[in-house]
């Protein structure tokens, strides 16, 4: 029994002081990072409004850490794909991820195996409403017609969005709620292969955001009808929103840094002031400008917030589409 007890009191100790040693490597880790190339993570195609943040957010970054900031596209699922490598990552602050409003509402419809509280925001740096737009040589001018067309063709009209559960899918499915039409949804990788899909005529919508669009609409080449935004778009002035046209609807995304709950105080407290830094750059405020982007940052605590907000907001939504499972 004596040997027995002075066993469990020695392997108690050796365990203490192992425990002691990783947490101080973890410790002199956290205070070093990084020390190696960090990976971030987009969950769309590149192109899309998502992309394109992230590789402004990337290049800007590039000023504040030691190492640079390397972006992957990993697709499918409406995002649930990369979401999910996003939570399963290693939380040691190498491979981080562009959060998007999907982390709110991909659970509620079960085909994720993530939750809002597997991640921890460092930054909020975008947020974008949902415009409906068709081709430029459309038959329908004013979103009025659209609705029309729709209400007469009940799912045969064909609108694009950036994947099933995806924030542009509900807000076309928040629109058919609002406005007793039935569309056809089509859903694809990211925002940019649908505005590809309606460019070639494949589809006679998309409910993107407005910057998704922009260079195609600069070019003639499309034509938005209306924005799901409390108040119209600074750099589209004159496009009406759906609540002049009597339809009370606002959809929107946002776009942030997280990383896995788990990752150390220390990494997110380093990537939280080296983010703060890089979304105040001016390079990075005018980058976003240039693509027609809002810029939207917000700290940690505060991006954590909203994210809680959206989740209670959507789950509530979601359950009224009969989306939610």
């Amino acid at each position: 029994m004596k040997v027995s007890a002075r066993l469990s009191r020695t392997i108690l100790s050796a365990g203490l002081s192992a425990g002691l040693l990783i947490a101080g490597a973890a410790t002199v880790q956290a205070a070093d990072y990084p020390t190696k190339p960090i990976e971030l993570i987009v969950p769309y195609a590149a192109g899309g409004g998502t992309d394109l943040v992230a590789r402004a957010f990337a290049d800007s970054a590039k000023k504040q850490l030691p190492q640079s900031i390397g972006v992957v596209n990993k697709t499918g699922g409406g995002g649930a794909v990369g979401l999910t490598e996003i939570m399963a990552a290693r939380a040691d602050g190498y491979k981080v991820g562009m959060g998007t409003v999907e982390i709110t509402l991909l659970p509620h419809m079960g085909v994720a195996r993530f939750s809002v509280d597997d991640f921890t925001p460092v930054a909020r740096l975008n947020a974008e409403p949902s415009a409906i737009t068709v081709k430029a040589d459309a038959p329908w001018k004013t979103v009025e017609e659209f609705l029309a067309n729709a209400k007469a063709n009940p799912g045969k009209v064909r609108i694009g969005n950036s994947g099933t559960g995806a924030i542009w899918h509900l807000a076309a499915e928040a629109l058919e709620e609002k406005t007793g039409t039935t569309f056809n949804h089509i859903p694809f990788d990211g925002a940019n292969p649908a505005v590809t899909s309606l460019l070639g005529g494949h589809i006679e919508a998309v409910s993107v955001s407005p910057a998704e669009v922009s260079s195609q609409l600069a070019a003639g080449q499309l034509r938005m009808l209306a924005v799901m935004a409390d108040q119209r778009q600074k750099n589209f002035p004159d496009v009406p929103t759906l609540k002049e046209k009597g339809i009370d609807l606002s959809v929107a995304t946002w776009r942030g840094i997280v990383v896995p709950k788990k990752t150390p105080a220390a990494v997110v407290d380093t990537l939280r002031t080296a983010s703060k830094a890089a979304a105040e750059d001016q390079a990075f405020r005018d980058q976003l400008a240039k693509m027609n982007l809002t810029w939207a940052y917000a700290d940690g605590p505060e991006f954590g917030q909203a994210m809680q907000k959206d989740n209670a907001f959507f789950k509530d939504l979601m359950t009224k589409l009969g989306m939610a499972k």
